[in-house]
């Protein structure tokens, strides 16, 4: 199926809107649309658009999942405090528990990641800037 950044219509963001783009640089999304699209070949739910903190960083390589190293291979830069990333809501839900959430880009964020994490959560780390 072809994606582009447009949201399809179908697609709802977690306070009942249209999804909005997360980023297009670096570029995000399962489908790498700068989307935080979804579908049933994602298994890991990379829903959450967040605004990436170095705590976080630091949190999520301790955990096995290292952001900030470019892999070439992979097309993937590395992130870096600012990035804006679709991440997997599971992994959010873990920072959370353990104080370590970045702040979450509503409007930009799939419905998919109520099923993970509760909106309260969300909306306390809701991004501002």
């Amino acid at each position: 199926m072809d994606r582009d950044w447009r949201p399809d219509g179908n697609a709802r963001n977690v306070i009942g809107g249209p999804l909005e783009p997360c980023s297009f640089k670096p570029l995000t999304g399962f489908f790498r649309d700068g989307c935080c699209n979804s579908d049933d070949n994602d298994f890991g739910s990379h829903t959450v658009c967040a605004v990436l903190t170095d705590d976080f960083l630091v949190f999520s390589r301790a955990r096995g999942n290292d952001l900030s190293t470019p892999r070439p291979e992979y097309d993937f830069p590395g992130l870096r405090a600012g990035d804006r990333w679709c991440l997997c809501a599971a992994r959010w839900r873990e920072a959370f528990d353990a104080g370590q959430a970045p702040q979450v880009i509503l409007v930009a964020t799939h419905e998919a990641a109520l099923r993970y994490v509760p909106i309260e959560a969300l909306r306390q780390h809701a991004w501002t800037g």
